[in-house]
């Protein structure tokens, strides 16, 4: 009885995981970013995780810190949704 060969892991090279990063801050979700690139979502969640900065260590700057990103994704969404409604008023 024969053992099938082990599968590998795919291996992604910085350019890649960087494009990917990139599309998964301008999609609507990671998920779907980790769809469209046919990669697992944790594997994505974790090169987010990776990129993004530590937080300080005091508690007072560590929640501004988080309450200005959740500030500054909340209006790239916007930024996108004005966008496109400029786009298909342009059309």
């Amino acid at each position: 009885m024969e053992k099938a060969p082990p599968t590998k892991r795919p291996r992604y090279d910085a350019t890649f995981r960087a494009e990917a990063l990139r599309l998964a801050s301008e999609s609507r979700s990671t998920l779907a970013a980790a769809r469209a690139l046919n990669i697992d979502p944790k594997r994505l969640y974790a090169w987010q995780k990776a990129a993004q900065q530590p937080l300080p260590a005091d508690p007072a700057e560590a929640a501004e810190v988080r309450a200005l990103r959740q500030a500054n994704k909340r209006l790239a969404q916007e930024l996108e949704i004005l966008k496109k409604a400029i786009a298909s008023c342009l059309v």
